[in-house]
């Protein structure tokens, strides 16, 4: 009979395997026997350290222990023919300590380039499945031991305390996203934490990002990736890769990013950030980058799959060159079965060691190709995703493109669980919000829902992750500045970066004094802010965009480890009426769930979402229609009342004249939102909006008016 009890703190803190084994054999004098094969990576036991690892095509493995910062191992273990189960090593190693040493693996095998075999005893190789990678602590400075490339794991014991924290499980569509680059958010004085730049300095932000009502952060890179990657100096700047999007290990969180000393607990202090997030109400997605690694092309450095199997790893050419649909120089073969079951061990040990809610994949069109690089029909990786028992409640968000040419927005494979950034989105509401002809309809296919993408039918709200900005391209303070991209400060004159951003200087190219230009941007800015949280489907922006932050016009900062990328807080200041324009859109936008999602209809039997472009219910638009007008109208499940939204943008540059619907059972249109006018928190827009009659406005140019019935 077994008897349940409740395990003590220490109990759950226990990290450690309790073996009870005995050593089998001795080699290089240290006591050893087989050790966890179903356990890749290091796992500590009560009596030593069980190392695991798998090759397809080396003959030989050998386990490298070195003293921490020591240039040459002090130990090589060979692992025994008999340690060995089909493609898969491990080895029990008895009487080390995990805080006395560092480890990599060697493996021999056959070295033939042209059949892309890369086999070399004499390289020193990461663990694919390494919790911690070791000489990356300090940003910007080499690897400890000077070499450029050679990295060692370091054993973690995870003893972190998440007490009853469980994943949120917000529903999709309720999801307003805040992506944020973790270094960058904190790193300037002007941001006032304890820790600037860092997990810590982020966690401070906290108490400002609830108030301001985002309920999702979504991290930019934060697995371990080495920032001295072609880190180079331009005009006396030093540049490195301050995005991180070149990971060098997949299982490890960036030691650079942590405040404090974390020497064999990596992670937990970005475990205490993901824990008070989530104790706040906002989940945690995390951007991860499958599609390629940091070992680049056939002139990258060989540090770990490319040793382990690089033709199992990387999708090769016939002449095993690599293909490079990422345009960072390979790529990975993440539907080989191996590669696979990496990627899914990767995701599950971010689920449950770090409780994350959910995955933004990039360039995640890559995960859709063969060992050749065809699209597929049905990608095995993207269905074990999605149908995965762990990964069962975490968001999957896709970045439907590649380098390659390959854009599937509308069009990924989903089984109805992969949700994507909606890139027609971005692209047509740009277009139209600047007042481009031609895009009125387009618009309001894309605030309604993007529903010639995504059948509400079958894929619900939660499919389009309706954005205007993100890490890449311009800030929206900067889509109303420029004409012109200003990469100048990359380094490649100007070539890098896109150049066809959809963006307007609004008459003066960068700053300027002319009170006409800056308070048409401001404008521009509410109008965004606007339409992206009166749309259908989750929404995401880019942080310090509710601040006006800027980049000067660069839109590639992919390299630019200062104020260009991080954020001046000053701003929060001078931009305070758009900030709390934006607070109030995202509050708006949580009090009528018609605007999220379908609710119960209507009683006065409106339609739930209708068209009204200058007169009641004309859905028509031709190549000239600026002024467009969206009804929603619904019943919340708590609600008897009718919740009735009208959404009305006018993006001509002079005044034009809306006819509203008649409202029944004696209801009347109020004013909520009209961009011409400041905001102030609270304030009445019924006044300041100009009423041609009871139920027809005049809307002012290039402006947003949102009114709801009472």
């Amino acid at each position: 009979m077994y008897m349940w009890r409740e395990r003590s703190k220490e109990e759950k803190h226990e990290d450690v395997v309790n073996t009870g084994l005995l050593p089998l054999d001795v080699v290089e004098g240290f006591k050893i026997r087989p050790g966890f094969f179903r356990m890749y990576g290091a796992c500590v036991a009560s009596n030593g350290v069980s190392f695991t690892i798998n090759s397809h095509g080396a003959t030989r493995c050998t386990l490298l222990l070195f003293k921490p910062q020591a240039p040459k191992p002090y130990a090589r273990i060979p692992f025994p023919d008999s340690y060995r189960i089909g493609d898969t090593y491990s080895m029990l190693v008895f009487d080390i300590k995990p805080d006395e040493f560092e480890y990599a693996f060697s493996f021999d095998g056959p070295y033939e380039p042209a059949k892309g075999l890369l086999f070399n005893e004499e390289n020193v190789l990461l663990d694919p499945y390494s919790r911690a990678v070791t000489g990356q602590r300090k940003w910007g400075e080499k690897p400890e031991g000077g070499k450029d490339f050679e990295y060692r794991a370091r054993v973690v014991k995870s003893s972190f305390d998440w007490g009853n924290i469980k994943q949120l499980e917000q529903p999709f569509e309720d999801l307003v996203i805040y992506e944020t680059h973790v270094r960058g958010y904190t790193k300037d004085k002007s941001s006032g934490v304890s820790a600037p730049g860092t997990f810590a300095g982020l966690k401070d932000k906290i108490p400002y990002l609830k108030d301001l009502g985002i309920n999702a952060v979504e991290l930019m890179p934060i697995f371990e990736f080495d920032e001295m990657e072609s880190a180079r100096v331009v005009d006396g700047v030093q540049l490195y890769n301050y995005w991180g999007y070149n990971t060098v290990s997949f299982f490890a969180p960036n030691t650079s990013y942590a405040f404090n000393e974390e020497h064999n607990h990596e992670g937990d202090e970005l475990k205490s950030l993901i824990k008070a997030l989530k104790e706040n109400g906002i989940e945690v997605i995390l951007d991860v980058v499958f599609n390629h690694t940091a070992e680049g092309n056939e002139m990258g450095p060989c540090f770990s799959f490319k040793g382990i199997d690089n033709n199992v790893y990387y999708m090769l050419t016939p002449d095993a060159h690599y293909y490079n649909f990422s345009g960072c120089g390979n790529v990975m073969n993440c539907n080989h079965p191996v590669v696979r079951s990496f990627i899914i061990d990767c995701l599950r040990h971010w689920a449950i060691e770090y409780r994350v809610d959910g995955f933004r994949f990039d360039l995640a069109s890559i995960l859709g190709r063969d060992q050749n690089g065809a699209p597929m029909a049905n990608p095995p990786i993207l269905e074990s995703l999605a149908f995965d028992p762990v990964l069962g409640k975490m968001k999957l968000i896709a970045e439907a493109w590649d380098a390659g040419g390959l854009y599937q927005v509308g069009s990924f494979p989903s089984w109805n669980r992969w949700a994507e950034w909606n890139g027609r989105y971005r692209d047509d509401m740009r277009s139209f919000l600047k007042g481009d002809d031609g895009m009125a309809g387009n618009a309001i296919t894309r605030i309604t829902g993007s529903r010639d993408l995504y059948s509400p039918e079958s894929r619900g709200h939660k499919a389009s992750v309706n954005f205007l900005t993100c890490h890449d391209g311009f800030t929206l303070y900067d889509l109303y500045s420029y004409n012109e991209k200003h990469n100048e400060k990359n380094g490649w004159n100007n070539t890098d970066g896109d150049n066809n951003g959809h963006s307007w200087n609004c008459g003066a190219e960068g700053e300027t004094d002319d009170p006409n230009v800056n308070g048409l941007r401001r404008r521009l800015i509410k109008n965004a802010f606007a339409a992206l949280l009166c749309s259908r489907g989750p929404a995401m922006f880019f942080a310090g965009d509710e601040f006006c932050n800027t980049q000067f016009g660069n839109n590639n900062a992919y390299c630019q480890d200062n104020i260009i990328s991080w954020l001046d807080w000053s701003r929060l200041e001078e931009f305070k009426e758009i900030h709390d324009f934006v607070r109030h859109m995202i509050q708006f936008r949580k009090e009528h769930p018609i605007l999220r999602k379908m609710t119960k209809p209507s009683s006065c039997q409106f339609p739930e979402i209708s068209v009204h472009n200058g007169t009641p219910f004309n859905a028509s638009t031709d190549y000239k229609t600026k002024l467009i007008g969206i009804m929603y109208a619904g019943r919340n499940e708590e609600d008897t009342e009718d919740d009735i939204v009208f959404y009305c943008m006018n993006a001509y540059w002079e005044p034009l004249v809306m006819q509203l619907p008649v409202l029944p059972n004696g209801k009347h249109w109020h004013v909520d939102t009209n961009t011409n006018a400041e905001y102030f928190d609270g304030e009445d827009f019924t006044a300041k909006t100009e009423l041609l009659g009871v139920n027809t406005i005049r809307v002012p140019a290039r402006t947003t008016i949102i009114l709801v019935a009472e």
